[in-house]
């Protein structure tokens, strides 16, 4: 399926052009640098829209909290 992007919120197109660029993101870089308070909703969207975007669960090493983060996926 060809991703295409209308009805895609202001905030989807900054995490689409962040994860374009070969980045990744966490829900915690996402409320830091963009103001994005849910970001998993967020990645439901441009996988609604037809993008691929992979997501892999990691921990953290001082406080045992597991997370996601999140990568487009060519």
């Amino acid at each position: 399926m060809k991703p295409y992007m209308k009805n895609l919120t202001p905030q989807c197109y900054v995490i689409l052009n962040h994860l374009k660029k070969g980045r990744t993101l966490t829900q915690r870089s996402a409320l830091m640098d963009f103001g994005v308070m849910a970001l998993p909703r967020r990645i439901s969207d441009l996988k609604e829209a037809g993008y691929t975007v992979h997501s892999v669960m990691e921990k953290n090493t001082l406080t045992g909290q597991r997370y996601a983060r999140y990568s487009l996926t060519k």
